[in-house]
């Protein structure tokens, strides 16, 4: 016994750790190194160690004989010893990962798993919203044995290895005791039935692959990226159990002209050099309609102008965004000897002196060379 941790330092405790902090402590320590979990080679040793100071630190009458003598206890007659069998205090992996301390039925109802489905818009049709069929392949319950797995008439029977409860226990005797583990039934797969004579449609699985038809309402001003749940429409559950849901993520297509931020609209408008300096009124297009936009004369370009109210419906509230345009003044590559005459007129009369140049990159390089 000389060689034994000390209980407190095992649960990584101080004397006056109270139960609730003993019990604590212990849930975390038996998670961390519980074989089933932690597949380390001195996991199992680890684990049995903190179940055996558990087991004497949560009894009150142990604790105090412990307090007093250590690991003899003279009226114990062999020392303390927390059991030596992982079952002693029920399945801990299903008390961590299964709930409630129990084993689990393996007959029970077992919801269907969800499913994900990648719906693909276009770009108006995020705006204003959209509905459309789509087709789902799901796992669905076998309409012939009703989800049992067993050909009409007959029914599935109780495992004679584990009699219905889907595990197995293994018994191994160790230097640190008795050992105890479950694990899944071999002769029934963990299932705690066995079916002698399958369904002919699902081949004993309970459950077909099918296509279904699902009806989607896309809301207006849903957005790229965005995500709607469909309660019941994913894949069927076992033994009566609830379906599971539907998620699908929507992907939004690009705009030729228009760009979104959030609720808001934006649009690059080209305006000529005359329409920026002299003033205009011009025609824009929304995602509705064409309106009227007054330009002010000397408008310079990256200008921008909001239309109020006319950006992407709210989708959790009440309105519109707005829709920005942003003015880009264009010039122009090419010109008439008339156009050209007027800008030099332009030019002389603001004071400005200019060079004209018309020859190209090459004949510039090759009078450089010359040095002309």
């Amino acid at each position: 016994m000389a060689d034994k941790r000390d209980y407190y330092e095992v649960l990584g405790l101080g004397k006056d750790a109270s139960d609730d902090d003993i019990k604590k402590a212990y849930r975390k320590l038996a998670r961390q190194y519980h074989p089933d979990v932690n597949k380390a080679a001195d996991a199992e040793m680890k684990f049995k160690e903190v179940k055996e100071a558990y087991d004497v630190l949560s009894d009150a009458g142990k604790r105090s004989r412990y307090d007093q003598y250590g690991h003899v206890d003279p009226n114990a007659g062999g020392g303390f010893s927390g059991g030596g069998d992982f079952g002693g205090f029920g399945d801990i992996f299903d008390m961590f990962f299964g709930g409630g301390g129990g084993r689990r039925d393996p007959n029970a109802p077992q919801r269907g798993n969800d499913l994900q489905y990648t719906m693909t818009i276009e770009f108006q049709e995020a705006v204003f919203g959209k509905e459309s069929d789509i087709n789902i392949p799901r796992t669905e319950g076998c309409d012939t044995c009703f989800g049992t797995g067993a050909k009409p008439g007959t029914k599935p029977e109780t495992c004679s290895v584990c009699h219905g409860s889907g595990q197995q226990e293994v018994v191994q005797n160790t230097p640190f005791g008795r050992m105890v583990n479950r694990r899944a039934c071999s002769h029934c797969g963990g299932k705690g039935q066995v079916i002698k004579e399958k369904c002919p449609t699902c081949a004993g699985s309970g459950s077909v692959k099918k296509q279904r038809k699902i009806h989607v309402r896309i809301p207006a001003g849903v957005d790229d990226g965005a995500q709607l749940r469909m309660s019941g429409e994913g894949e069927g559950g076992l033994r009566g159990g609830p379906a599971g849901d539907l998620y699908i993520i929507i992907r939004v297509k690009s705009h030729e002209f228009f760009e979104r931020e959030g609720d808001d609209i934006y649009l690059e408008f080209p305006l000529t050099f005359a329409q920026a300096a002299l003033g205009d009124e011009i025609e824009v297009p929304t995602l509705t309609e064409k309106v009227k936009l007054k330009i002010p004369a000397g408008t310079q370009t990256g200008t921008y102008f909001r239309l109020k109210g006319k950006g992407v419906p709210r989708l959790r509230g009440v309105g519109q965004g707005d829709q920005h345009i942003k003015v880009v003044i264009v010039t122009p590559r090419k010109l008439s000897e008339e156009q050209k005459e007027l800008l030099r007129q332009f030019a002389s009369v603001d004071g400005e002196q200019m060079q004209e140049h018309e020859e190209s990159f090459f004949d510039r390089m090759k009078r450089a060379f010359r040095g002309d």
